[in-house]
């Protein structure tokens, strides 16, 4: 590993102690988790505001002929993992 120095805000050195206790790892554990996780972002080979234009195009192009499928999602989720 290298090290490094970095400066914070109190707010964000707060946040981060108060990350780090409810996760039970060390602050720099949980910076390295943050750095990781925008690394992947940064990765993607779309850019996100293609993604999301993506997504945005299929929405309510799928129909499952459930009408209450907005209501009862959870269950019809749990019976398929049943299944």
């Amino acid at each position: 590993m290298v090290r490094t120095q970095i400066q914070l805000t109190e707010r964000q050195a707060r946040e981060l102690k108060r990350m780090a206790a409810r996760e039970g790892v060390s602050m720099a554990e949980v910076i390295r988790k943050a750095v990781d996780a925008k690394i992947r972002e940064g990765v993607s080979e779309v850019p996100w505001e293609e993604r999301v234009r993506r997504a945005m195009a299929v929405m309510g192009k799928f129909h499952s002929g459930i009408k209450d499928l907005a209501a009862n999602h959870d269950k019809y989720l749990a019976e398929d993992y049943m299944k």
